[in-house]
């Protein structure tokens, strides 16, 4: 039997074996930037458990950049040397590997969610935040707005950082433009005050996310995919909304993004959220059928046969798994058997497959 959650899917020059994959999950457990045992373990398991694409928790492409001060990051030799082993064992099991880069703007330097909230102070290991504006998150410290010498270098960061992605072997990298992180940050007009070429209008507050994905493309190379996250919405009145989204992923996809993974929300405190099962499958659709580019839903999915509808009836290309992956990371090998494909289980673990 086939279905359509495990159909392979092709990217450029890349060909997944089906369509459930890793959401980006931040773990808050690296030193300096650079992953530890506990990565090596965390996304061996996941290799293991046969996902599609296992990607990386957001990994900032500078130090400032990072949400805490235990994220991973991009931006030095050491840190790509660090990876490279968790890149090498996800090829092992025949699972590709992707980062997610990112820069959190005024979301940076905050706490790990077990050791508080808010900004970390500069006594605790925290810094200065920048973004667009000098607009604060809620009550996180102010940040600095960037200048334009700010914004060429932290571009330039993004392609760095892809890449040394490229050279340690990565599949895939994803631009990280969701949950009110810097790049969401530009295109909202509640965190996006400029009164320069970034800011104000729509083309504007798009300008600078879209230089990232024109810079990060020209340094990826041509036969592998690259992947933009964007919040399709703000969940705010005044805020980015799906139909700026729409137009978002469309240029985005003529400046060679080849997936737009579609979540929602993070960019401002009075959000207020519908949640429920697949609450933003919807938006994940829309873009797919008005941008005219593949696209990836998340949220809320947590059964096979609601993953299974949502690309059999067209409304993604693809399903992103986060906290179903940590209750279990074998979640894509147990689906399979629940609708009756085949997916191989490694060696070492056949003798456990359902028959």
């Amino acid at each position: 039997m086939t279905t359509s959650l495990f159909e392979s899917l092709t990217l450029r020059g890349l060909t997944f074996a089906h369509r459930a994959w890793t959401s980006p999950m931040c773990q808050y457990s690296a030193v300096d930037g650079l992953p530890q045992a506990w990565h090596r373990a965390h996304y061996g398991s996941l290799a293991i458990g046969r996902v599609g694409l296992v990607l990386s928790e957001a990994t900032a492409v500078v130090p400032e950049g990072r949400i805490s001060p235990q994220d991973t990051g991009l931006w030095n030799d050491d840190q790509a040397r660090a990876w490279a082993p968790i890149i090498a064992f996800s090829h092992s099991q025949d699972v590709p590997f992707g980062f997610q880069l990112a820069h959190a703007g005024r979301k940076a330097s905050t706490y790990a969610p077990w050791l508080g909230a808010g900004s970390v102070p500069g006594d605790q290991g925290g810094w200065t935040t920048s973004g667009p504006s000098t607009a604060a998150f809620g009550d996180y410290a102010a940040p600095v707005a960037m200048t334009k010498a700010d914004l060429v270098r932290t571009r330039e960061a993004f392609a760095a950082a892809a890449r040394r992605a490229e050279s340690i072997g990565a599949d895939v990298v994803e631009i990280h433009g969701a949950h009110g992180y810097l790049l969401h940050q530009f295109l909202s007009p509640l965190s996006n005050h400029r009164d320069d070429e970034y800011g104000s209008s729509l083309e504007n507050r798009m300008r600078y996310p879209l230089e990232v994905v024109e810079a990060v493309r020209a340094a990826w190379p041509d036969h592998k995919p690259l992947l933009l996250r964007i919040s399709a919405t703000d969940w705010v009145e005044g805020g980015w909304d799906v139909e700026s989204s729409v137009v978002l992923a469309r240029l985005a996809h003529e400046r060679g993004v080849d997936l737009v993974d579609v979540s929602t929300a993070g960019n401002d405190p009075r959000q207020q959220i519908p949640l429920g099962p697949g609450y933003q499958v919807p938006f994940a659709a829309r873009i797919r059928a008005e941008a005219g580019v593949a696209t990836a839903a998340v949220g809320l999915i947590t059964e096979p046969a609601q993953a299974e509808e949502i690309v059999a009836t067209g409304q993604a290309d693809a399903v992103l798994l986060a906290r179903a992956l940590l209750r279990d990371p074998h979640w894509a090998m147990h689906a399979a058997h629940e609708l009756g494909a085949d997916l191989a289980w490694p060696p070492q673990y056949e003798r456990a497959k359902p028959r």
